[in-house]
């Protein structure tokens, strides 16, 4: 029986370098808690959890998005993956673990990940740009005892994690046998953090993703450049409404305007029909 996967996105860092609370930070007219949530959401079977900090405020999240809350602040990726972990286990065998500061992040990268975990792997954690990436990985939920004896221990940092026997590090060559991530993250800019301002604006400042869109009654696809549905939708001259709503090839239909994209998305909107 195949592996239950769900998606646990981390939210709760003190964002010292950013200077503001990374969860709010915009993007594309959504925030980037909003996009981490819903990419991951697109390559999960599961529910995604979200994961912020005691207190923490978040931008409005759609209401199938599951929130907790680290038991105690300012402890690390650990803690926050042990709260994900306890709130989602029951329902998922693996999870795909992100932190909120990944706009780059495309859901082909997080299956790949998912499926390169074997039965005997506790771990699959990409190890490229030259670091291993814990905040891009996947982890069994069986795991979560051990990361638990590991914050009993303050032993909270991830490579105290990745020290284990059942680890198994994912390197560029691996990553890009998968053939949609080698169409639409050459690269491998899911694993592009923001840190920084400087990282932030930068970012911010790249193309939006590469999408297809095709008209109901409209002959003609046309490629644009969107980051959400309403992006693309006001590219195509419409605007989102009860009766503009889009099927998104692979994740069915849907009209949430926050709804994000990734490079290579094919969507397919339907026309008001004329009274």
């Amino acid at each position: 029986m195949a592996d239950r996967t769900a998606g646990i996105v981390l939210a709760g860092g003190r964002s010292q370098r950013m200077g503001t609370p990374k969860a709010a930070l915009e993007w594309h007219g959504s925030t980037l808690l909003r996009r981490a949530a819903g990419l991951v959401g697109r390559a999960v079977d599961a529910p995604v959890v979200v994961v912020r900090a005691p207190g923490q405020q978040l931008p409005d999240m759609p209401a199938d998005i599951e929130i907790v809350e680290d038991a105690r602040e300012g402890r690390g990726p650990l803690q926050g993956i042990v709260a994900g972990l306890q709130q989602i286990a029951d329902r998922a065998d693996v999870v795909y673990v992100t932190g909120v500061d990944a706009p780059l992040l495309h859901p082909a990268f997080v299956r790949c990940v998912l499926r390169s975990l074997r039965d005997e792997d506790e771990i699959a954690v990409p190890h490229a740009h030259g670091f291993a990436q814990p905040l891009a990985a996947a982890y069994r939920t069986s795991i979560a005892p051990r990361l638990e004896e590991l914050i009993e221990q303050d032993r909270l940092v991830t490579r105290a994690l990745l020290a284990g026997p059942h680890v198994r590090e994912l390197h560029p060559a691996a990553l890009l046998a998968d053939a949609a991530v080698a169409a639409n993250d050459p690269d491998l800019d899911s694993l592009l953090n923001l840190n920084a301002p400087q990282d932030y604006r930068a970012a911010r400042a790249r193309p939006a993703p590469s999408v297809t869109v095709r008209v109901a009654g409209e002959p003609a696809e046309r490629a644009f450049e969107a980051a959400t549905l309403a992006e693309a939708a006001a590219a195509a001259g419409l605007a989102l409404g009860p009766q503009v709503v889009a099927e998104l090839v692979g994740h069915g239909m849907t009209g949430d305007p926050q709804q994000p994209l990734a490079s290579g998305d094919v969507l397919t909107f339907d026309r008001p029909k004329q009274p």
